[in-house]
């Protein structure tokens, strides 16, 4: 039987009552005495073990040649030690913790067992400090990935708590270069001052306060303070140029580890092949065009070097920061010659990339659960940003939470209604999500299987997933000063067998 659940913000509750009737009520029983629902299984016997050692502990970092920060890594840099395996793998991860305060790490895109999902309060205790905790998995599913802290993860990943993992096919061949550039974004000494002069929006140009205002900039925090950007931990000066050779076939990984969405243009031909690591199908020849990495999202590229001029990537915008995110690309026994940067060069939109081809879901499919997820905000004194972000109207943990069972072809329409023009890149763990519509109208190019998704201020979008992975999972904004102050739900599989139990003796912090 269809099961449909439309969570809105009006009448939620007087519908659920109404609804109520002995029919129903024998309904619920009968479901409550199903089998349980247990984390998913993984075969590890005979598999390639990659066992790797990640040290939680805070490190100095130069940014820049005018910005050294006492940051938080893994291992000593940042982002921290990349994990490179081939898919079918197991990944083995001793995190051990040298900082003060508890850590995690969550394995971001990656569908991984609930158990090894690395989030405090939901799937584990947070790991204290000076503690050891194990986490373990089969690299089944190829792309770029990245791990990072989920205990009060608004602090820890702005301080460098986070790394990159990348799943290598096994049946395909490798790029002759293959370079990861993690995007992010840092507040110098002189922030304070700059929140200061942000409060003065005369003197901000519109394109600029266009930028701040659709990462919440103009309510609760204050995305201005941000004035360092970088790639790989470092601004354009600190970063070596990537090195390519005439007929190099070259993969580009960008992961956007920050908060606010960069616009990146790379000055060539190139295809983008991979949305969050999920294949584009044919992807079609770019002309020098400009691309979004939003916070969470990853986008691979690749080009064929003819080798004609050597080129910068760079972040459009007109924030002073943007000159930071900047890395250059030359050739070994070029000329030394420079491709110039359009001013205003075209921008690509994800949802018409590739070409058609057969996909999992489409609009008109019959699905047995539908939801609907109201992205909202609310004036709120009594918190510190003097403002929440909601769905349909709550809270975490007060949002409803998605109720599923394993194996339901799952529906979900997200509406961004916040009043403070944010836009908000929703992550859902443990799945992958094809994108169905944008604002009504079906995708008609490839297939777009995300699990992050950039919600801006107006759009709706329709996602499907199949739920086969059980757990407790969640389903938040990747802004994370949003998710923070509110914008998280659960994705709950019905009957699930639970593993875990917070124990009290840590001061969990899912967000």
């Amino acid at each position: 039987m269809k099961k449909v659940f439309l969570l809105t913000l009006i009448g939620l509750m007087s519908v659920i009552i109404a609804a109520c009737s002995q029919q129903s009520a024998e309904t619920i029983t009968n479901e409550n005495q199903q089998d349980a629902v247990e984390v998913k299984a993984e075969d590890m016997a005979g598999k390639k073990v990659n066992e790797f050692d990640l040290t939680a502990k805070e490190t100095s970092w130069k940014l820049s040649a005018e910005h050294t920060i006492n940051a938080w890594t893994y291992n000593g840099t940042v982002p921290g030690e990349q994990i490179r395996v081939t898919e079918g793998e197991v990944v083995k991860v001793n995190l051990t913790n040298q900082l003060e305060k508890p850590v995690s790490i969550h394995w971001h895109g990656i569908p991984v067992p609930n158990t090894e999902d690395g989030i405090p309060g939901v799937t584990q205790d947070a790991v204290k400090p000076g503690e050891t905790y194990t986490y373990a998995f089969v690299a089944s599913d190829p792309g770029t990935y990245w791990y990072h802290s989920h205990q009060n993860g608004v602090e820890q990943l702005d301080k460098g708590l986070y790394g990159t993992i990348i799943v290598e096919p096994k049946n395909e061949t490798n790029r002759d270069r293959d370079y990861t550039l993690v995007l992010d974004e840092w507040e110098s000494e002189k922030h304070q001052e700059k929140d200061t002069e942000a409060m003065n929006h005369s003197s901000m140009s519109m394109d600029s306060m266009n930028e701040l205002n659709q990462k919440g900039a103009m309510k609760g925090h204050d995305m201005s303070s941000y004035d360092i950007f970088t790639i790989n931990g470092k601004t354009y000066e600190g970063n070596k140029t990537l090195k390519v050779k005439k007929g190099d076939l070259v993969k580009l990984r960008f992961i956007n580890a920050g908060y606010m969405a960069h616009q990146i243009h790379i000055p060539i031909d190139y295809q983008i092949t991979h949305v969050d690591g999920q294949k584009v199908n044919s992807p079609q020849t770019m002309k020098g065009s400009m691309f979004e990495v939003a916070p969470g999202e990853r986008v691979d590229v690749e080009f064929r070097a003819d080798g004609s001029k050597d080129f910068s990537i760079d972040r459009h915008g007109e924030m002073e920061a943007s000159q930071d995110m900047k890395i250059d690309i030359a050739y070994e026994e070029g000329n030394g010659q420079k491709l110039k940067h359009l001013s205003s060069p075209g921008k690509i939109d994800i949802t018409k990339l590739g070409e058609q081809t057969e996909s999992q879901f489409k609009t008109d499919d019959e699905f047995d659960v539908e939801y609907e997820l109201d992205l909202g905000t609310r004036m709120d004194m009594d918190t510190e940003m003097g403002m929440v972000w909601t769905i349909n109207g709550k809270t975490y943990p007060n949002a409803p939470p998605l109720n599923i069972d394993k194996g339901d072809r799952v529906k979900v329409t997200l509406k961004n209604n916040s009043m403070d023009n944010s836009s908000h890149p929703m992550h859902l763990h443990g799945h992958f999500f094809q994108v169905l519509s944008k604002n009504g109208k079906a995708l008609s190019a490839s297939p777009i299987r995300k699990d992050t998704l950039n919600v801006k201020p107006g759009e709706t979008y329709e996602v499907a997933f199949l739920a086969d992975n059980p757990g407790n999972w969640l389903f938040h904004c990747h802004d994370l000063h949003h998710a923070s102050n509110g914008m998280v739900t659960l994705v709950k599989y019905n009957s699930f067998n639970q593993f875990y139990k917070d124990t009290g003796e840590v001061d969990n912090q899912p967000e």
